[in-house]
């Protein structure tokens, strides 16, 4: 089995990266993690993926002219390490058009609401300040369209009452952790076709 090679971007601790990197560690999981980027240099999750000996990279965009060279560079970065597939792992910025089209069909974002509901910030508060009885988490492939792309997997969680965005988010990233990584299984064995 030849695995394809993932490359994720992170802004923080990335606990869905960790997610990721322990699926991967299955001999039979048809994917390996070959680097993770930060747009912080601070991010723990750097630290995280090091200490399981996958590249690193750093670039903070404040050191670019403009936008479009910073995500150039990223996309230089992700093809020096030659992968087949970008996961979002918690990547605080809205990339371009020009970077999302180039990874089109190739790249997955992990959002924590059931898409299409609460696109965005805060969606833990607003399912609560809406009386939602449920809400949960989507993977999807990225479009130049904020969170509006193809749904890969769901997973929902319910509701409880006294629940915060705290405790509710809580539930949630669990079910995170668990469908991210069979996301990215179901993409990289084939299963289901890489959107272009």
């Amino acid at each position: 089995m030849t695995r394809k090679r993932v490359g994720i971007l992170i802004s923080g601790r990335g606990s869905n990266m960790s997610a990721l990197i322990a699926a991967a560690q299955a001999p039979d999981y048809p994917a390996e993690i070959v680097g993770v980027l930060s747009n912080r240099a601070a991010a723990a999750g750097l630290v995280t993926a090091a200490e399981h000996g996958i590249a690193t990279a750093s670039l903070a965009q404040s050191k670019f002219p403009s936008r479009d060279m910073f995500e150039d560079v990223m996309t230089q970065t992700l093809e020096s390490w030659d992968v087949d597939y970008v996961c979002l792992a918690g990547f605080m910025r809205i990339l371009g058009a020009d970077f999302v089209n180039h990874w089109a069909g190739r790249m997955i974002n992990i959002h924590p609401s059931l898409l299409p509901l609460y696109k965005g910030l805060d969606t833990h508060a607003r399912a609560l300040a809406d009386g939602a009885a449920t809400h949960g988490c989507t993977v999807h492939f990225v479009t130049p369209g904020l969170d509006e792309g193809a749904p890969i997997l769901q997973a929902q969680v319910p509701v409880l009452p006294g629940d915060t965005p705290d405790s509710l988010a809580a539930r949630v990233l669990v079910q995170e952790h668990r469908i991210y990584p069979e996301a990215l299984r179901l993409l990289a064995s084939g299963q289901i076709a890489a959107l272009t």
